[in-house]
């Protein structure tokens, strides 16, 4: 375990990096938005994360890659939603109209605070107030990163509140297998017998489709196109409910880098990274990241809940045991 000063915000704070390993993985994370900046397997010459050496690029246009979204992560219909009964505004940054990834009480903006370190683990936590961007409730978010022996990196996400609240979190890194400008031809794979469809503003329909016979059945696996088959941009239902940790994605890549991904939680949202054309910034193996570098697989629950009742709630209450545990399997 090594903890190094990655910079300085624009608000004065300190951001450290805090390098972590066990075996033949090893990573970077940043107290800057429980970051994951940098992610290395033995025998492989690139990074396999979108990151930047930068703190700036965090602060400015790369500010979703490797993050911890929240309070609420995706995209909230109107900026509104009711809890109990009592109507809420939250901050309306997406095209003015809608709230994403927590609006002005992002967690990935925000320095959190070193818990606990060792050589393989780190614990972080940061602690939003009530009212905060219109979220209710007192909140407390720990997020412990374990790289474990068999070339695992571990996610566990602890939540708490002492009133109502909304609460849906996710890590938004992007993964590349391959030393390549683009993800494409690296093969996806994705447990997911249904998705749900999106309005011209990103917003979910309410819908329920199921992906048979259309470009988001990723069941048998399928190469990417890196554009050519349409944007991605779409949450994938994978259950009704948390539940026990168990595989649900893949990435091969054609050098044969692979990762498997399993989560806890009920869906995920895959997004091909067309916005990710940045040259002002430099990535962590150098080149600037460019469109489609690289794909986030989002695990969280289904966005639009708030709007639609059928859909499994993200309600988080005084009490509750809210955990999240994502895992990150590494091989070549």
């Amino acid at each position: 375990m090594a903890v190094e000063t990655f910079g300085t915000t624009q608000d004065g704070e300190t951001v450290y990096r805090l390098l972590l390993g066990n075996g033949p993985l090893s990573v970077a994370v940043l107290t800057y938005g429980a970051n994951l900046q940098d992610v290395r397997l033995e025998g492989v010459a690139h990074s396999l994360t979108v990151g930047s050496p930068e703190l700036a690029a965090y602060e400015g246009k790369m500010a979703s890659c490797g993050g911890l979204m929240g309070p609420v992560v995706n995209r909230i219909a109107g900026g509104t939603a009711e809890i109990d009964g009592t109507r809420f505004e939250f901050t309306k940054n997406f095209g003015g109209r809608h709230t994403i990834h927590g609006g002005d009480a992002a967690f990935h903006r925000r320095v959190w605070e070193i818990v606990e370190e060792g050589p393989s683990h780190a614990v972080l936590r940061v602690k939003a107030p009530d009212g905060e961007a219109g979220f209710p409730g007192n909140r407390v978010v720990t997020a412990r990163f374990d790289v474990l022996e068999d070339a695992t990196l571990r996610l566990t996400v602890d939540a708490e509140t002492d009133a109502p609240t909304l609460m849906n979190l996710a890590n938004h890194s992007y993964w590349r297998m391959d030393d390549a400008p683009t993800v494409k031809g690296q093969v996806l794979t994705l447990a997911a017998d249904h998705v749900l469809p999106r309005d011209e503003d990103m917003i979910v329909t309410g819908e329920i489709l199921p992906v048979d016979g259309t470009r988001f059945d990723y069941r048998e696996g399928r190469a990417l196109e890196a554009g050519a088959e349409g944007l991605i941009d779409n949450s994938f239902c994978l259950s009704r409910a948390r539940v026990a940790l168990r595989p649900v994605a893949s990435l091969q890549g054609q050098s044969g880098v692979r990762m498997e991904m399993s989560t806890t939680e009920p869906g995920v949202q895959v997004f091909d990274g067309h916005i990710l054309e940045l040259p002002q910034y430099a990535g962590n193996d150098g080149p600037s990241p460019v469109a489609y570098c690289g794909v986030a697989l989002e695990a969280q629950f289904w966005p639009g809940a708030t709007a639609h009742p059928e859909f499994p709630s993200f309600v988080l209450r005084p009490g509750d045991d809210w955990q999240q545990v994502t895992e990150w399997r590494f091989a070549r």
